[in-house]
């Protein structure tokens, strides 16, 4: 395998092999490219049965590629032949983390399940995402994302009072299950340290997704109270939520008694503080049309530029509302370098979607590299195993590699 040492960033000393398709599990092994790590993406050879046509393939959707498979390298494997699993086994030996997202059922019927590669390689971390779990009523039931989103609770408190369930506008279940699976794999490497020995990482799509309705599960579970959609509208404090400008919207979080009476006193409102049934948080959420309908009819008054303005300067949580463009327009967010530079080859010059995470001692590196195309790194991986190139071209001619 290629030495360790030229490779830069946080995570350059480990291996890991990704066998996961669509994106939770490519998500989760985006930090560890992103961080250094050398990432071996395995894909079904051409012409072998059973290519990806999946959600997020090469062909699908190029911008959704390129910044999802970013820093990788590809080997084409066809793992169903003995002489595929062959080639697996010598890079598991090598390797120090291996990421699925088959059904559970499947890598075991296919012999890479984590018992049986533990045994060639017990250091390995092994990571599973799935949709519903390893085992119980669903384990076998496919996981997509908006499923998730449905059965996790999110979308039956998402979107408008009576208007019927919402899907959120982005794959928050597989984003989130990947990121979770992220943090469970360099938990378990952190642990090897002191243990030498790897384990089973697993998380699913449902998991992710109850995990991420944080209080709004809190209040059913402790208080046993169901929660309901409130729109943009914070279901526990008011007024926080979304408010016309003269020109646009603005968001506005005025949590807690400070923040409400600075509100009122920015707005020129001030006699809103001590009127009756606003005195309080409690008092505010049982009238919360009431307080709504005033502090709308104050904020028409001037556009949201003169409002965040104003407003910030007393002290009060606000912010305009960007598109997509504007988003990256943004001067904090160009001062934050979210957009990372990308030479590409058929593409030019690009950028990528930028991780949310800077270390001082390891800082980004200047540009990310392509995703790569399939099977581009095949003849130099299977070389450094010991395979020749007359070998290579046999595999190759086998559908093999």
């Amino acid at each position: 395998m290629q030495d360790k040492s030229e490779r830069k960033g946080a995570l350059s000393r480990f291996t890991v092999i990704d066998t996961s398709r669509v994106r939770a599990g490519p998500t989760a092994v985006r930090v560890f490219a992103d961080m250094g790590a050398r990432v071996i993406k395995l894909e079904i050879p051409p012409g072998a049965p059973g290519g990806d046509d999946m959600i997020g393939g090469r062909d699908h959707n190029r911008a959704d590629y390129e910044n999802l498979h970013r820093n990788k390298e590809s080997l084409t494997l066809n793992m169903k032949s003995p002489e595929g699993l062959a080639i697996l086994h010598e890079l598991v030996r090598r390797a120090d983390v291996f990421i699925e997202n088959f059904r559970p059922d499947v890598k075991d019927r296919l012999g890479i399940g984590p018992e049986a590669l533990r045994e060639i390689n017990p250091r390995l971390v092994y990571a599973s995402i799935s949709g519903f779990g390893q085992d119980g009523p669903y384990a076998r039931w496919p996981g997509f994302d908006s499923i998730a989103q449905g059965m996790g609770g999110l979308m039956s408190v998402t979107g408008k009072p009576g208007e019927g369930p919402m899907r959120v506008g982005i794959p928050i279940a597989d984003l989130c299950a990947g990121h979770f699976c992220a943090m469970g794999i360099l938990t378990a490497l952190l642990e090897r340290e002191a243990s030498g020995e790897g384990q089973w990482v697993q998380t699913s799509l449902l998991e992710a997704q109850i995990a991420m309705l944080d209080f709004q599960a809190a209040q059913w579970l402790i208080d046993k109270k169901v929660p309901v959609q409130s729109g943009n509208e914070h279901p526990l404090t008011v007024p926080t939520g979304v408010f016309a400008t003269k020109d646009g919207y603005l968001n506005i979080a005025a949590i807690g008694q400070t923040m409400w009476t600075r509100l009122c006193e920015a707005l020129e409102v001030s006699h809103l503080v001590t009127e009756p049934g606003l005195g309080t948080d409690p008092e505010r959420v049982q009238n919360r049309a009431r307080v709504n309908a005033a502090i709308g009819e104050a904020l028409l008054g001037r556009t949201t530029a003169q409002w965040t303005e104003r407003l910030l300067k007393a002290g009060v949580p606000c912010g305009p509302i960007h598109n997509i463009d504007q988003v990256f327009a943004d001067p904090q967010v160009r001062h934050l370098a979210m957009a990372w530079p990308m030479a590409h080859p058929e593409l030019g010059d690009i950028s990528l979607v930028g991780q949310p995470i800077r270390l001082s001692r390891h800082p980004r590196e200047a540009q990310a590299r392509p995703a790569p195309e399939q099977g581009c790194d095949t003849q130099a991986i299977l070389a450094e195993l010991g395979y020749s190139e007359q070998r290579i071209e046999a595999l190759r001619a086998g559908f093999i590699v």
